[in-house]
């Protein structure tokens, strides 16, 4: 099979499209014939030799799919059939023409999207489900501020937060993708490059700051993400873009607002977490993308061909993207 492999890391000019073997089914096991494949900045940084998949797994990079069952490994429950149209969550191996994926992290595509389009689903979408549901706890009618409010997990939390009867701020870099947050359901939209968001978010909750806080964004933004926390408020990270340190009161500020720092990573969870999180994602969220009319969808900015992945890579390092990239395997579909 044609895959993607990175023998050196580095720039995107060290993606390498070869054959290599079809992973072998283990038990439980599903093989997907993949369709199409989304872009994760976790893709960036593994290609950068930062972040390696977890031990055992395929260290092929791609952390979401979409596709068609090919084979049913030995002792596989789930009543798939060779030829169903499904998406899985991944700890790796999605760059490729087949992966091999755990029954328990393989979801129906919804009847009325493309594979293009399902692929831009399980990573980014559970991402921002756990974090919301599972993390945060997030409640009715509070105020969540979204960094990043056009990204992949951005434009889906926006959604989501919609969704669970809550309130969603943003924060992004352009106008172009505040006005795509708010599209998404956005209540407010601040350019973090211009504008103050902490007066943003003061001005928008009437003093009372943001109840909960979905931060990618990390050290540059902790001073702003306090002074933007309501009291007893939940900050969520869930990465550090903007980087790892801290220089300064983070904790006595923090403990002013009686705030609660609560972070998260999806890809080294265990098995059981993950399948826990795409049945209760799977029973509230899903069957929302196939609902007349839909009410949840996914944001594609861009699709590439397998063999333009290293343009695709780019183009999300230059953060040009509105939404998922997609790496498309089968140009017919």
């Amino acid at each position: 099979m044609r895959a993607v492999c990175v023998d050196v890391p580095g720039g995107p000019e060290n993606l390498l499209l070869r054959t290599v073997p079809r992973p072998q089914l283990k038990d439980g096991e599903i093989l997907i014939n993949v369709h199409a494949a989304a872009l994760n900045r976790a893709d960036l940084l593994q290609r950068r030799g930062l972040y390696p998949p977890p031990p055992g797994e395929s260290d092929i990079i791609g952390l979401e799919v979409a596709g068609t069952v090919h084979t049913l490994g030995p002792g596989v429950m789930s009543p798939w059939r060779p030829d169903d149209k499904v998406m899985a969550l991944l700890s790796g191996g999605g760059y490729a023409e087949y992966v091999a994926v755990p029954e328990q992290l393989v979801m129906p595509v919804p009847s009325n999207l493309t594979l293009c389009q399902a692929a831009a689903i399980p990573e980014a979408w559970l991402t921002a489900f756990q974090l919301l549901d599972f993390i945060a706890q997030v409640k009715e009618g509070e105020v969540v501020l979204v960094h990043a409010g056009a990204s992949g997990v951005g434009t889906a939390a926006v959604q989501l937060i919609r969704l669970f009867g809550a309130v969603p701020i943003v924060t992004a870099g352009s106008a172009e993708k505040l006005k795509l947050a708010e599209e998404m359901g956005a209540a407010a939209g601040f350019n973090y490059k211009k504008d103050d968001f902490v007066q943003g978010v003061r001005d928008f909750t009437q003093g009372k700051g943001a109840n909960v806080i979905l931060d990618c964004v990390g050290g540059s933004h902790w001073e702003k993400n306090v002074s933007s926390l309501a009291m007893d408020g939940r900050w969520v990270l869930y990465g550090t873009m903007g980087g790892r340190t801290v220089d300064g009161d983070l904790l006595g500020k923090l403990l002013s607002k009686r705030g609660h720092l609560l972070t998260s990573l999806l890809r080294s969870r265990s098995l059981q977490y993950k399948a826990d999180l795409v049945k209760a994602f799977s029973r509230t969220v899903l069957p929302h993308f196939s609902a007349q009319p839909a009410s949840l969808r996914p944001v594609i900015d861009s699709t590439f061909n397998l063999e333009d992945v290293a343009e695709a890579h780019r183009h999300m390092e230059a953060n040009r993207n509105l939404g998922k990239i997609v790496i498309n395997l089968n140009k017919q579909i």
